[in-house]
């Protein structure tokens, strides 16, 4: 009895442990989308009555251009957390115990690609979401006010990342992980000029947990 016992508690750890691996992010969603898509999307979902309407022509699309489902599903997973925006999942780096996913808007203006941290508490961190940045200490910084002496308009944006240049990653206090990441200095407007670059601590507990950001420093704008 004891053993049969032992067996079914056995077997629900390991149902649990499958279930969970499943319900992971993982490389099978990255797409790389074809140059044929952006057009597509436009000329098959531009007329879409609101914005669900637009997402689900999207995914449709995506399917049709030869996406796996694990890349439509992270799509739409995406889209939740975002509060609409589509992206596609061009890149994947498995770190533990929380991942990185290099996504691209196919359709914005500007700032098409993004860096979310997959797999931890909660499942996708944007790390383009100014909000979850510690600008407070960066303001009161003698770096940064020295910077706005000379850009009166200065403020972070988010990072338009390249896709290829994985942050780099290290053991914290907490048992966890963290990352640096740069964000760009602009005096005002997507054009305008530059004023170097803001760096910004990620930190996640042993579990995955997001734990916040702290201010890391500046570089100095570009030399003209």
């Amino acid at each position: 009895m004891m053993n049969r016992a032992l067996l079914a508690v056995s077997l629900l750890f390991a149902i649990g442990l499958f279930a969970a691996d499943s319900d992971r992010i993982t490389a099978t969603s990255v797409w790389q989308m074809p140059v044929t898509f952006p057009p597509a999307v436009h000329k098959a979902c531009d007329n879409a009555p609101n914005q669900e309407a637009f997402a689900i022509c999207f995914m449709q699309q995506m399917s049709k251009a030869g996406a796996s489902p694990e890349a439509v599903e992270f799509t739409k997973l995406l889209r939740k957390q975002s509060h609409g925006d589509v992206g596609v999942m061009t890149g994947f780096n498995k770190v533990g115990p929380v991942d990185v996913a290099f996504v691209t808007y196919p359709l914005r203006a500007n700032t098409n690609n993004g860096l979310l941290f997959v797999n931890g508490d909660p499942k996708i961190v944007n790390a383009e979401d100014l909000k979850l940045l510690n600008q407070k200490d960066m303001m009161q910084s003698p770096q940064f006010q020295n910077t706005k002496a000379q850009f009166p308009q200065v403020a972070v944006w988010p990072g338009d990342r390249d896709g290829t240049t994985w942050p780099n990653s290290n053991p914290n206090s907490e048992g966890g992980v963290s990352f640096t990441l740069g964000y760009p200095l602009i005096n005002g407007c997507h054009a305008c000029a530059r004023a170097g670059f803001a760096e910004f601590n990620w930190k996640f507990g042993p579990t995955g947990k997001f734990l916040g950001t702290s201010f890391m420093g500046m570089t100095p704008p570009p030399v003209k």
